[in-house]
């Protein structure tokens, strides 16, 4: 399945994280890409923002551009998320732990490309581009492999709201 969204500004690229969270279980990734400043940090914070919600949480989502990983535990499920912008070589992804993670937890990777053939077939891509005009961005959403049923009636009752 590919969707192509446009997002005219960064609330609907919150809001597309948003509807996108409650569907997300233990072995999801999201493989978040695009340039510098495209909102994957901001898809990735509103997304775990609603997760913590749902549980009657509100903590400070610091960005993992440093520790490469930042964990939050969701009670039934942990959700990973990886920022591999600085990541050093392809051997540090094991010394993370993502390898582990991609089995047993929500994983929401920024500069998800850099995991090279360490990138799980089975996923959410979410490619974010710039439009020419204003804030907007253009997303590109294609879930591969099994599992994303729900994916199609979530991304068509976001459009309708």
């Amino acid at each position: 399945m590919q969707r192509i969204l446009d997002l005219p500004a960064p609330e609907d690229t919150e809001a597309l994280a948003r509807a996108i969270a409650p569907g997300l279980g233990a072995g999801d990734l999201v493989a978040l890409s695009g340039g510098l400043g495209a909102g994957k940090s901001l898809f990735a914070r509103a997304l775990i923002a609603r997760r913590l919600a749902a549980l009657g949480r509100s903590e400070d989502i610091p960005s993992p551009s440093f520790t490469l990983v930042q964990t939050y535990d969701l009670g039934a499920v942990e959700l990973w998320h990886a920022d591999l912008y600085r990541l050093g070589t392809i051997d540090e992804i094991a010394e993370l732990g993502l390898e582990d993670a991609f089995g047993s937890a929500i994983c929401l990777v920024e500069w998800a490309e850099r995991l090279g053939p360490a990138l799980p077939s089975r996923r959410i891509g979410l490619t974010l581009d710039f439009v020419a005009d204003g804030d907007g961005r253009r997303a590109t959403l294609t879930a591969a492999g099994g599992g994303w049923d729900w994916l199609a009636g979530t991304l068509a009752e976001m459009e309708r709201a």
